[in-house]
């Protein structure tokens, strides 16, 4: 998947970084409970004092995203695991983030092709000769087969939505 990414993103010389507009501050909602559990693995491997200052950003984050989302306001309050502009899962994150910013497309089981276009900076960025464009379908399907495995093996019926700062909040709760 990183290695697609970064395949499509050279092919427009594009390089992600110092971006005014950083997905970090979108408000990504994740569904499987794979990366909800690949996510905790990372996190478990944290210093137990880092882990505590995740879950207390995690909290805080939750509470501005509910404020904004309560006044009718777009979200755009920092992921928790973002520190000093570098993603402290980075190795964990989920699949969302690894693919997005730039232009992609994906076959839907029905058939039908749906593209999208890159961030603003790709979109600003891109080499427009590079007619290419990431295919998420592969990952997926992938995911989709990961996803039913786990949820066989572990008997995890309910579905999930969350943000990453839900995710770590609600480690935190567990925890505690």
């Amino acid at each position: 998947m990183d290695a697609e990414y970064d395949r499509v993103a050279e092919a427009h010389g594009f390089h992600c970084s110092g971006c005014e507009d950083n997905c970090c501050l979108t408000r990504f909602f994740h569904y499987t409970l794979v990366e909800y559990l690949y996510l905790m693995k990372g996190f478990a491997g944290l210093d137990p004092s880092l882990q505590s200052q995740l879950i207390q950003q995690a909290v805080r984050v939750n509470a501005q995203v509910d404020a904004a989302v309560a006044a009718g306001e777009v979200s755009r309050v920092m992921c928790p695991v973002n520190m000093d502009g570098l993603c402290v899962l980075y190795d964990f994150r989920p699949m969302i983030c690894r693919l997005h910013g730039i232009a992609h497309q994906f076959r839907h089981p029905s058939g039908k092709i749906i593209s999208g276009p890159g961030c603003a900076a790709f979109e600003s960025r891109r080499d427009p000769a590079a007619a290419i464009a990431l295919d998420r379908t592969p990952f997926y399907r992938d995911m989709a087969v990961l996803e039913g495995r786990v949820r066989e093996k572990t008997g995890i019926r309910e579905k999930i939505k969350m943000t990453v700062a839900q995710m770590i909040a609600a480690t935190g709760e567990i925890l505690s």
